[in-house]
């Protein structure tokens, strides 16, 4: 006798078989979803739709709109784009770091433009013939012996840290892959990208995201950020680390402190540099304005960066633009009735505007510090500057051109911070910047403001509405990019947020992202902060800066 399960979908109550998959079910409400189905969600635990359903409770199915969904449909999408460009070129990719709304992928073979528009051809034709995606699991030295039989050799690397008896892959076609995420269950459900040609050495794989709406979004080239990026890729070339398993190498030969000391020293250095440049324009530079996402370590570069100018001369000021918060019953509210306070409306622009300009043309001004705790502004600074003055300016709007447009540009220099993490888990298996400043923050969160875990976890995808509306889309205004990311800090973030991370009840609506990212840790020997400086821009999140 088959036993029937008691299920709740979107608000109807069912009995199903204990054989059905969720993806049979998923078919009775495909008609409710813009999009195709990618994966199910039971009891805030995410299931593959080839999965069978073997408890009650209350399930959900998720279009790409949904932020784990949209994982996964993109890790299907370069599963796709692997298998279509062996088919066509019988070459390989590699995928190396986010550029703008997309991937930016590496080929092993000269291209063109009539290479990828046949590329997107062929996918768009492996789409419509709606090929399985196979989830199998076999012992870890038989997938180590098959990516050696392929030359992969960042997946035997990969596995030579997983510690598992078994492991996943994934089987599309001939291939067999691994994969750092749940998969769709095939290609038909993988119809919405693009590809824009960049260089014969390369492209971009376009998405959508869950900020988007149903198009992909017409590709825009941000050569600084692609320059940085690429900086990045080829100080890691000369210390020979492209990905977690030759970090992980260095670790266990215990060499490890060398490799800080001179991530450290390269840093130090762009940051030098930065000041050098503003140093050379000091007549007509007379404001820095700095912004970045969450978790970027703009307090440690602002107290950097000002030692730097004062070693030349300079006698920087810092400002924060949050002082000029309106009063807390002021501030525009989001739709879910909450205060935005990364709204541009939160600010007094008026008078930050005003007392900035004041200050240029030498006045004496009173300026205010916010009491977040009365949620007013009172006024008890004030500021004359001199002739080697200069202001620094911190703050998310930082780089939006309706900032201080009563201020010629000539006068203000504008830096972009943020980590642009581009140490990935191998040749198909991306880090994102995104999850690298969310590890940070749980980090910092925990040390100094006494979230926990789950707070920073729930919080974190307004702070990413906030940066995708308010930050994002003037980075091209800045001067200069700076890249804070370390290419060592994850294992040291490891020892600080696996533990945390672990505390996560596995019935909380959490705990797949915690789970998420205890797994991608896993593939990273620890790392002890030790050797790492007191003046460090990673101190600021794990504690001991000599600038606190």
């Amino acid at each position: 006798m088959i036993e029937n399960i008691k299920v709740t979908v979107m608000g109807e109550e069912k009995e199903v078989s204990k054989n059905t998959t969720y993806l049979e079910l998923s078919r009775m409400y495909q008609s409710s979803f813009k999009n195709p189905i990618i994966i199910a969600k039971q009891n805030n635990q995410y299931k593959e739709l080839s999965e069978k359903i073997d408890e009650d409770g209350n399930i959900e199915f998720c279009d790409y709109k949904d932020r784990e969904a949209n994982r996964i449909y993109l890790n299907g999408l370069v599963y796709l784009t692997i298998y279509a460009f062996k088919d066509l070129y019988g070459g390989k990719i590699r995928v190396k770091h986010s550029l703008d709304k997309g991937l930016y992928v590496e080929t092993d073979i000269k291209i063109d433009e009539e290479k990828i528009s046949f590329l997107k051809k062929r996918m768009h034709e492996l789409v419509a013939m709606n090929l399985p995606i196979d989830k199998i699991n076999v012992d870890r030295l038989d997938a180590i012996k098959y990516f050696k039989s392929i030359n992969d050799e960042s997946k035997v690397g990969l596995m030579k840290y997983n510690t598992n008896t078994y492991v996943t892959l994934y089987k599309l076609g001939n291939l067999y892959n691994f994969f750092f995420s749940n998969m769709p269950t095939s290609t038909g459900v993988l119809n919405s990208f693009d590809l824009k040609y960049l260089s014969e050495d390369g492209f971009v794989l376009l998405f959508p995201t869950v900020y988007m709406d149903d198009s992909i979004k017409e590709y825009v080239h941000h050569p600084k950020i692609f320059e940085v990026f690429s900086e990045y890729h080829d100080w890691a070339k000369l210390m020979n680390i492209d990905n977690s398993y030759s970090l992980n190498e260095l670790v266990s030969s215990g060499n490890i402190g060398n490799l800080i000391r001179m991530d450290e020293t390269l840093q130090s250095n762009r940051l030098l540099n930065i000041a050098k440049d503003i140093y050379s324009k000091k007549d007509k530079i007379k404001i820095v304005l700095i912004a970045g996402p969450s978790s970027s370590g703009k307090t440690t570069t602002c107290n950097k960066l000002g030692m730097y100018l004062r070693s030349f001369g300079l006698i920087p000021h810092t400002v924060s633009m949050d002082d000029y918060f309106l009063k807390r019953e002021d501030t525009p509210k989001t739709p879910e009735g909450e205060y935005d306070f990364e709204a541009l409306e939160a600010i007094d622009l008026p008078l930050f505007d005003t007392q900035m300009k004041e200050l240029l043309e030498g006045r004496e001004v009173t300026m205010p510090i916010y009491n977040f705790l009365l949620g007013q502004q009172e006024f008890r600074k004030k500021l004359k500057l001199g002739k080697d003055d200069i202001l620094m300016i911190e703050g998310i709007h930082g780089l939006n051109p309706e900032i201080l447009a009563s201020i010629p540009r000539e006068n203000k220099y504008k830096i972009y911070i943020s980590p642009l993490t581009g140490l990935n888990l191998d040749n198909h298996n991306r880090i994102s910047t995104t999850d690298n400043r969310l590890l940070r923050r749980i980090v910092r969160d925990n040390k100094t403001r006494g979230y926990g875990v789950v707070e920073t976890i729930k919080r974190w995808p307004e702070v990413r509405k906030g940066e995708e509306k308010y930050i994002f889309p003037y980075q091209d205004e800045a001067d200069c990019i700076f890249n804070s990311a370390f290419i060592y800090e994850l294992g040291v973030l490891k020892t600080y947020v696996e533990p945390l991370l672990y505390s996560v009840d596995s019935n909380s609506q959490y705990y797949n992202e915690a789970k998420r990212l205890i797994n991608m840790l896993k593939m990273f020997l620890p790392i002890p902060s030790e050797d790492i400086p007191k003046d460090s821009l990673l101190r600021e999140f794990i504690g001991g800066s000599c600038f606190n």
